[in-house]
């Protein structure tokens, strides 16, 4: 091999190094936000997502509530697929493509609807604030900036783009039908008791209607990197 040919595969080496480094900072961060979310919910302090006390139900309801949270699905997503670009940053694969665009959009949801919605229901602090800075900027933002940074790409096509919204239809179905047994809804946007279905469906609506667009965006930009990097898109791996 010329030295020639030795930069480029130097180069790639170091850009798959700092993948891992950067992927790997994330799980940190969502494992520690998601260790500090249930030892609050176990020992009855304010959750992180809302503000609010949980002592006042079992300690069985308080943990189905916290799964029931867009925000903890959406950084559990995160943590699996960073996860996976730690041990590969390269990793491909029919279900994994689903993952990795329902955790960039999900994520990112959660960061947009925090920072413009729920920022003015929410005021943490203490161990609350530790846990709400790791779910809703750090895990984000740097999801987000490593997906841009590292892809891999190209990983969106037509079939990863129909099948990312299953979960996001499965949560919105999960959480009107739990919420009209229980009477408990995630977040005050969503919540019928408070605002009616009118106002509650018109809210999802529009979540609805970002998640469509922040997709589009999504592929828009997985097609142009992967055109600028030079690369044409491979049939996807078997998981």
């Amino acid at each position: 091999m010329t030295s020639t040919d030795a930069r480029p595969a130097d180069g790639r080496e170091r850009a798959l190094r700092a993948s891992r480094v950067w992927h790997l900072f994330i799980v940190i961060d969502v494992v520690a936000a998601l260790i500090i979310q249930v030892v609050l919910v176990l020992t009855g302090g304010p959750d992180p997502n809302t503000g609010e006390t949980v002592a006042t139900v079992g300690i069985g309801t308080r943990l189905v509530q916290t799964l029931s949270f867009f925000t903890i699905q959406s950084n559990i997503l995160v943590l699996i697929v960073a996860a996976t670009l730690v041990a590969d940053p390269e990793r491909d694969g029919r279900i994994w493509r689903v993952l990795r665009l329902d955790a960039l959009l999900g994520i990112t949801i959660t960061g947009l609807v925090f920072d413009l919605v729920l920022i003015h229901y929410v005021h943490p602090s203490g161990w609350q604030l530790v846990a709400t800075i790791g779910f809703h900027y750090i895990a984000p933002w740097a999801t987000l900036l490593g997906w841009l940074l590292f892809g891999p790409r190209p990983r969106i096509d037509r079939t990863t783009f129909a099948w990312a919204f299953l979960w996001p239809v499965a949560w919105i179905a999960y959480t009107f039908v739990r919420g009209a047994i229980v009477d408990w809804y995630p977040y005050p946007f969503l919540d019928v008791q408070e605002i009616g279905y009118g106002a509650a469906i018109r809210n999802t609506l529009v979540v609805v209607v970002l998640a469509v667009v922040l997709v589009a965006i999504f592929t828009r930009i997985d097609r142009l990197r992967t055109l600028g990097e030079d690369r044409s898109p491979t049939p996807p791996a078997v998981d």
